[in-house]
């Protein structure tokens, strides 16, 4: 192999790792979650209740954009809230600019969730969890019945206990039902 061939290769081995390197970022998914199993979002949470997301604002705070989203509050599970409960989430949009994080829920103005929520003093309540601590509420047009459905059950968690990564959660599940589940991780901490 000349000098000029082996050059050649380099420069395409290089170029090639390039590319690979530029897709393997943009499939990337840089977030990683530990995995809390239902009881222990019920026990560690500060209050759990069912909501419907009245609309988001969103902020600057020292170089980070947040989002504050104000709920409705329509069942109280666990918790002294108000009937009006803002969420804070970090990301948001801000005119031309979109700050995005891996399993940071995003909510809809007028639809409805069950929110795992923890509080420091004097700020706002967070999503316990992020996507571990929200469930989705969908109601089918034909029968009118309501599910309930886990926004980490579509993300990889990573379980310590096993030391893998691996899909789980709540996914359609009736509402009816997930209120005994919720019931009795409540009975559960005391």
């Amino acid at each position: 192999m000349s000098f000029i061939q082996r050059r050649r290769f380099l420069w395409m081995c290089f170029l090639a790792g390039l590319v690979l390197l530029g897709l393997t970022a943009a499939f990337a998914n840089g977030t990683t979650l530990a995995r809390l199993r239902f009881e222990e979002l019920a026990q560690q949470s500060s209050a759990v209740a069912r909501l419907r997301c009245l609309g988001s604002e969103f902020h600057w705070e020292r170089g980070e954009l947040w989002t504050e989203t104000r709920f409705e509050v329509l069942e109280r599970n666990k918790g002294l809230l108000s009937g009006i409960v803002t969420v804070r989430t970090i990301g948001g949009t801000s005119g031309h600019l979109h700050s995005h994080v891996d399993g940071v829920p995003i909510f809809r103005s007028g639809e409805e969730v069950y929110l795992f929520l923890w509080e420091r003093p004097g700020e706002p309540y967070r999503v316990l969890g992020w996507a571990q601590g929200t469930f989705r509420i969908a109601r089918s047009e034909e029968t009118g019945n309501e599910s309930v459905t886990q926004d980490s059950a579509l993300l990889p968690l990573f379980d310590p206990r096993t030391r893998t990564f691996r899909h789980g959660g709540i996914r359609k599940l009736p509402v009816e039902i997930f209120q005994l589940k919720l019931r009795k991780a409540l009975q559960g901490e005391n």
